[in-house]
């Protein structure tokens, strides 16, 4: 399986993350992508919520670090890990990072979504009532633009020719998978993308909803354990989980640990090469 880590500190959700992130710095951060990186891990996440409401973040947390920014700051400290937006919202803006797969060296990988939050849409003056159609047109502009300096696309909503985008991304296809939790994010990526990478779902939701469609070969099933892993403690029921995650099709796995300190969750990456090794 490819072996994806959920990145700490940059999100903290409510009554998800542990004490130590709140006040962890940037290099901790760092840190830990790092020891991902020397360890073999495939890829490490950033998510994007531009603001939230005081009254949803204790719902849906208050700390997002920005994508772009982020990465931009962790690739020349690492080799070989990729990194994966989980999810940048495709109504918040017409995303350009052919320039973070330069500087990262060909390492983007561009997770989208549609979004879901009225009030942030409302305080971007962006539309939320068409949110899909709009999300799958900007997938389909991505995929003609991302490679090329000079795109050429013609969409219901996005529409261009006869422009110059220097730098261009270096991947030929620049990976996009799709987040959400809905059977329509599965159908999107499938159509549109090149995985799909969803959250919040029961592994009995996830089951039911890969055997109703046909997964093309080569498409990547990213998915997450219901509940944090803790290889150093339970090595044996997370390599049960793993293995029940691929039996229900996942081709690689975001993972969440159980930690206590930065350094607890080094140990943790460590841990779990013992249990499956990366792919």
């Amino acid at each position: 399986m490819k072996l994806g880590i959920v990145t700490p500190v940059l999100t903290l959700l409510p009554r998800a993350h542990a004490q130590w992130e709140e006040s962890a710095s940037f290099d901790d951060v760092v840190s830990i992508v790092r020891e991902a990186d020397r360890l073999g891990y495939h890829h490490c996440t950033c998510s994007e919520h531009v603001a939230v409401p005081v009254d949803i973040a204790s719902v849906r947390g208050g700390r997002y670090y920005d994508p772009l920014a982020t990465f931009g700051a962790l690739a020349p400290r690492t080799e070989g890990i990729r990194f994966a937006a989980h999810v940048l919202v495709l109504g918040y803006h017409h995303p350009r990072y052919g320039t973070l797969d330069v500087v990262s060296g060909g390492r983007l990988i561009l997770g989208v979504g549609v979004g879901s939050l009225r009030e942030e849409f409302e305080l971007l003056d962006a539309l939320f009532e068409d949110r899909g159609a709009r999300a799958d047109d900007a997938m389909r502009a991505l995929r003609a633009a991302l490679s090329r300096t000079q795109p050429e696309y013609h969409g219901r909503y996005f529409d261009f020719e006869g422009f110059l985008v220097e730098p261009s991304a270096v991947q030929p296809r620049v990976p996009m998978w799709v987040g959400g939790r809905t059977r329509r994010s599965l159908r999107r990526a499938i159509e549109l993308g090149d995985g799909w990478a969803p959250f919040g779902l029961r592994t009995s939701e996830l089951r039911d909803m890969l055997r109703q469609v046909d997964v093309p070969l080569g498409f990547d099933v990213l998915l997450q354990s219901e509940r944090p892993l803790d290889p150093v403690g339970e090595p044996e029921r997370v390599r049960d989980e793993l293995e029940h995650l691929a039996s229900i099709g996942a081709t690689g796995a975001n993972v969440r640990f159980v930690h206590h300190s930065a350094s607890h969750y080094r140990e943790q990456l460590a841990a779990l090469l013992a249990v499956a090794p990366p792919n």
